[in-house]
């Protein structure tokens, strides 16, 4: 698995993984801070608005898609435009529904599926194939705090190894927890995760160097047995998965 998309490259690690803000955002925030709001269409997506003027409980908004007249309850406070995209949503000074759906679509139009909030990592599912479960990937998380690089799965499988192998815990057990709905791509990361700590664990010995392609093998033989076609997956599991692994200290 690791070889899907080659080696990768850190022009891969640039584009999948870094969002940059535009070039102009501080006019940007000039002109939507603190007077920009970001209001809910039909189509439940929260875009940046800012106030003409007030009418009674209600705002003028300007938007890209023009003028509207909408509700002061259902406006909520947007963020500063330099938390735009920001990598840890537990950052953002304004954090609700709106904010949170409005930097996971910035980034995410940006071909950016992994962000982080707080403690957890949130993973989009693009439904294509990105160049980001490399070897270069797997090299770059590796030894690495998780404030030191991008938002990546990989960054907290490399928590839990770290966690794992400290002498002073006495190697204490770690647990990661992989949820969602269907089709949100728990299996698919669930395998990432065991890609990670398996070529980790490989390269201090030789013997498990395979292990990697024999816990992804194992896949099919559990889907087998419980999965089936929905409407927004073909190959949805639809039961709980427990995986254990057991590694030396050595």
């Amino acid at each position: 698995m690791a070889n899907a998309f080659g080696e990768g490259s850190n022009d891969d690690y640039l584009k999948y993984m870094i969002y940059k803000l535009p070039d102009d955002y501080r006019d940007q925030k000039l002109k939507l801070v603190p007077n920009g709001m970001e209001i809910e269409t039909e189509y439940q997506e929260f875009l940046a608005a800012q106030i003409k003027s007030e009418q009674g409980d209600n705002y003028i908004l300007e938007t890209d898609a023009g003028e509207i007249k909408i509700a002061k309850k259902e406006c909520y406070s947007r963020n500063p435009s330099k938390f735009d995209g920001v990598d840890d949503m537990s950052q953002l000074t304004q954090l609700s529904e709106a904010t949170v759906l409005y930097n996971l679509r910035l980034r995410y139009m940006k071909d950016i599926i992994h962000t982080y909030s707080g403690l957890f990592c949130v993973v989009i599912n693009p439904y294509q194939f990105f160049p980001i479960y490399t070897h270069f990937m797997i090299n770059k998380y590796t030894g690495r705090r998780k404030e030191e690089v991008a938002p990546h799965v990989y960054a907290i499988a490399e928590g839990a190894l770290t966690q794992m192998r400290d002498l002073s815990a006495q190697f204490r057990n770690q647990s990661i927890l992989i949820t969602g709905e269907s089709g949100a791509g728990k299996t698919e990361n669930t395998k990432r995760v065991i890609q990670y700590i398996a070529t980790i664990a490989g390269r201090s010995n030789a013997a498990m160097g395979d292990i990697e392609n024999q816990l992804i093998q194992l896949n099919p033989m559990l889907e087998a047995f419980g999965n089936a076609k929905t409407v927004k997956n073909n190959n949805s599991s639809r039961f709980g998965k427990f995986i254990e692994i057991q590694c030396q200290a050595n």
